[in-house]
């Protein structure tokens, strides 16, 4: 079975976002696994309306510009590794716009999250986690947490998150607990599709 494909997701669109320190950075650590396949996806590439449709993507096709196209990015991963801002203690509205874009394409997918914030983005993952449950994902327990001193000293420029030895360990766990799941489902996936064909 080929390696699963996996996307990081950049949860943030502001100028001068800080999201592509920790996206390129867990992309760098998860392609030195060897187990995945590694795309960052970013959310600037897919420009979505508000979400303003007449029926969930679970229910009918989306009619907005831009949304099939999203659609089709999400279903073309085995599963999803999210840089998560925290902002006024959730993530930010237009990684929960993205989310409600699509529906099926998320099902039976893990999904991981690398916070950054108030208490290290701790408050927005565990609500993305309650969401990634609704659109039958499957979130793993272990994530990253960057607070804000190793925040500071990395948005100034004087550390990058790979100095951090905490972080790197934390991002390992991660991967090593990503990693089974998305081979298990992966592997569920291709045996419930043969079956269904």
């Amino acid at each position: 079975m080929a390696k699963p494909k996996i996307g990081v997701i950049v949860g943030s669109t502001r100028p001068g976002r800080f999201g592509d320190k920790p996206a390129e950075w867990i992309a760098e650590r998860a392609k030195a696994t060897g187990e995945f396949d590694v795309e960052i996806v970013d959310l600037r590439d897919f420009p979505l309306p508000f979400f303003d449709e007449q029926a969930s993507p679970a229910w009918a096709p989306s009619q907005a510009e831009g949304a099939k196209a999203w659609q089709d990015k999400v279903a073309s991963l085995d599963g999803y590794i999210f840089t998560a801002a925290e902002y006024n203690r959730s993530p930010t509205g237009v990684l929960k716009n993205a989310l409600d874009y699509a529906y099926n394409e998320w099902n039976n997918k893990p999904a991981a999250f690398v916070g950054y914030g108030g208490v290290g983005g701790a408050r927005a993952v565990e609500q993305l986690r309650l969401i990634a449950i609704e659109l039958q994902m499957a979130p793993i327990r272990n994530g990253v947490h960057i607070v804000w001193a190793d925040y500071a000293q990395v948005a100034s420029g004087d550390k990058k998150l790979g100095d951090f030895a905490h972080l790197n360990q934390a991002a390992d766990d991660l991967l090593k607990q990503f990693g089974w799941w998305a081979k298990a489902l992966k592997s569920a996936r291709a045996e419930a599709a043969a079956k269904a064909a």
